[in-house]
Order: structure tokens, then C-alpha cells, then sequence
């Protein structure tokens, strides 16, 4: 059965294109026009937004609802208080990533977990014991997604409430007399917002939403002009960067939330208080230093990209579109020292970017590698270098 989000009615209004694709099972617009790269530029020179419903949500509550959290995620959730919002990971008792979402405390017992894929059963048979209520909610709310330099412009006009989240934050408020929770939050690496609204009231609220985007180049954007964005702003993918060490067949389909890049999330993993799944495999990972990869952004030598498709007697392609499947990456010597996960050549950067998976030892910003293309049907390399992620990362995201 092919599910409606709380927003469809008015979003089909608006599809020009009739594009739609299947997200958990509800449909979701792959982009609104002809081009994506319009909504692109939407979201990073004023404003679109994005209908992010299909998310699962789970409501977590009871007396001992902090202390099972703090068993169960990476990231310790005792220093998340109420009113701000926590992304996170979680893992296998090997130490690999089953998922990640993010975590929204509303009270001192009482959280709601958003993810892109369905974790209710694997949560509640962990309870145990615990004074812990599980409940799947994942259909009474829609989600909005309203991201972009002028998005609290925009919402400010809805309410002002606004001005005073920081960086992810969330608050209760009430747009066009709906109550509505607004979290400093998003999916693109810029500025922006997502709205949590009561199923029944969606429409009222995106009205609103698109009323007073009126003259600030507020535009829905699909699937496709978010994908671009998330990669500019390192932001993984679940079945792109990471697979669910749940689903992988073996190993080298399994990854260490280190390896991923988010040894940030592994602060005070020392602290014996919080024996979370997975803490003592990290451990020995980090103490042995294990790790197999470590997770990079690439930048493509616009030059010697341009050479090897000149040579083949090509125009050199900028495309935007991003490839969301493996390209070899490999030394000056030919040996192969990693592989891309996600390629694209980003519109406002104006260069190829890819996010990758190199050896330890080739993860210094500048280290050289070597990307590898198939151009008239045999494999060229393009010469790149090692850099930070994430490409995109705009003071007012966070200011």
C-alpha cells in the first residue's frame, strides 16, 4: 500500500513534474520542476522546504527513559537537557553502526527519536526491565523541513519564537494557531528549521509556511536538490556511506562510528557509568588502534579532471547529479588506498567534491589519491586531495 504524507495534497498541487519516489513507503517528490538544481540554489541563496514525514518516530518515555537511552547510543545523552536535540548513533556489541538519528529531549523523561529507518521492535526488546514506554508516532506528525538563509526570516513571521533557538534547539510554539515543535535542525548544512506538526493540522501549517515565504524565494525542493546539499555539508547517508551492521553480509560492509567520522560522539567513553552497546569493542578499537578507515572529503584537480575527458575527445561533464556508488580511490603507486561513496560536482563550490573512506594514514588534509572514472569504457584516474569535511559549512548555520 503506497502511503500519503500529511502534506501530499498540497505538495501534488505543486509537483510540476509528477516525479515521485518511494521513501518507507509513502511518496516522496524526487524535485518540483524541471530542474533540481533550482531548488538548489532555493535552499542556498533563500529559502525551500522539504517534506521529511516519511521519518520514523518513536516516543520514549518513563522514569528510566535517560538511563536506557544512555545504554543504548553512542553519543551520552545526559548531557543533551530538555530543549535541545542530540544526532547520534548506535551500534552492535562489536562496535559497528546499526543506525543514526536524532534524539529530541522534551522533558526530563520524556524523548522522541527521529530516524530513516524503522528501529521500534530493536528498541523494545531491549527494555527489559527498565520503567520505559515505547510508542511508534510515526504517522500523527508531519515533518517540514524549511532550510535556507532566509528560512528564520520566514518562519519569524509565523513566530517569533525563532530568534531565540540556537543551533539545535527546539521549542513548543504555535503557527496559525496549530501547536507545532520547531527545532533548529536539518538535513542541507545550512541554516534551518524543521517543524513537527499534528497530522490533522498539517495543511494549515504549510499554508501558512508558504504564505509568508511570499517574496523571499521560498520554493519546495525534492529528494534530489537535498541529496546535493547533504553532500556539501558531509552529512552521511544511511545505505551510501554506512550500511546497518544489521543487513551486512560481512564486515567490510560494517563500520565503527571512528571509522565513520564520528569519533567527536565518543567523548567520555571512558566514564564507567555508562556501559552503552558496543562501548568495549570501541574501546579496544580506539586503544589498538584498529581502525580500517577513516571517513574524508576529496576534492577532484579541476585540471587534470578536464585533461583525461579532453583527451577521450569528451566535453568534460559538470554534473551536478550526485553518484551515490563506489569510485576506487588509489595512490601515486597505483595501489588502492580507499573509495568514494558519494561523487558529485557541487554548484556553488564549483569543483567535483566526493565523500570518502581512505586509509588511516592518508587522512591529513592535502594527501594525494587518485580517482578513478570510466570514460569510453575503460577506467581513467582524475588526481585529487584529502580534506576536511564537510565542504559547505556557512557561519550561519550555527551563529
Amino acid at each position: 500500500m503506497i502511503l500519503r504524507t500529511p502534506f501530499h495534497e498540497r505538495l501534488s498541487e505543486l509537483n510540476e513534474t509528477g516525479l515521485w519516489g518511494h521513501w518507507s513507503g509513502y511518496l516522496s517528490a524526487q524535485r518540483f520542476g524541471m530542474s533540481a538544481k533550482h531548488e538548489y540554489f532555493a535552499i542556498r541563496n533563500s529559502a525551500g522546504f522539504f517534506d521529511s514525514s516519511p521519518l520514523y518516530k518513536v516516543r520514549i518515555t518513563g522514569k528510566d527513559a535517560e538511563k536506557f537511552l544512555a545504554g543504548v547510543m553512542t553519543r551520552d545523552i545526559r548531557s543533551c537537557r530538555p530543549g535541545k536535540a542530540q544526532y547520534t548513533v548506535w551500534c552492535d556489541d562489536r562496535g559497528f553502526v546499526l543506525e543514526d538519528g536524532v534524539i529530541f529531549r522534551e522533558s526530563a523523561n520524556e524523548f522522541l527519536l527521529t530516524a530513516a529507518e524503522p528501529n521500534f521492535g530493536y528498541l523494545a526488546d531491549l527494555v527489559g526491565r527498565l520503567d520505559v514506554t515505547l510508542e511508534e508516532v510515526t504517522a500523527d506528525y508531519g515533518m517540514l523541513a524549511v532550510q535556507g538563509p532566509r528560512s528564520a526570516e520566514i518562519l519569524t513571521q509565523l513566530t517569533p519564537a525563532v530568534k531565540k533557538l540556537g543551533y539545535f534547539d527546539h521549542a513548543e510554539v504555535k503557527i496559525a494557531k496549530v501547536p507545532v515543535t520547531v527545532s533548529r535542525t536539518g538535513y542541507t548544512g545550512d541554516l534551518g528549521y524543521e517543524l513537527r506538526v499534528p497530522s490533522d493540522d498539517a495543511l494549515t501549517v504549510l499554508d501558512a509556511v508558504i504564505e509568508a515565504g511570499q517574496g523571499r524565494g521560498l520554493r519546495p525542493f525534492g529528494e534530489e536538490a537535498l541529496l546535493m546539499t547533504r553532500i556539501e555539508a558531509g552529512l552521511v547517508l544511511i545505505n551510501v556511506e554506512f550500511h546497518s551492521s544489521r543487513f551486512a553480509y560481512t564486515d567490510a560492509d560494517r563500520i565503527t562510528p571512528s571509522e565513520l567520522g564520528f569519533g567527536w560522539m565518543l567523548k567520555g567513553i571512558e566514564d564507567d557509568s555508562r556501559p552503552f552497546i558496543g562501548r568495549d569493542a570501541i574501546r579496544r578499537e580506539l586503544a589498538d588502534k584498529t581502525s580500517r578507515w577513516a571517513s574524508v572529503g576529496v576534492v577532484l584537480d579541476w585540471a587534470d579532471y578536464d585533461r583525461v575527458y579532453s583527451d577521450a575527445g569528451l566535453i568534460p561533464p559538470k554534473d551536478e547529479t550526485p553518484q551515490e556508488y563506489e569510485s576506487m580511490l588509489y595512490d601515486d603507486e597505483g595501489e588502492l588506498v580507499g573509495y568514494a561513496t558519494s561523487l558529485m560536482y557541487s554548484p556553488i563550490l564549483q569543483q567535483h567534491i566526493a565523500m570518502a573512506r581512505v586509509r588511516p594514514d592518508l587522512r591529513t588534509p592535502g594527501s594525494r589519491v587518485h580517482l578513478e572514472l570510466t570514460i569510453n569504457h575503460h577506467y581513467e584516474t582524475v588526481a585529487g586531495h584529502v580534506t576536511r569535511l564537510p565542504f559547505f559549512n556557512p557561519p550561519r548555520k550555527t551563529a
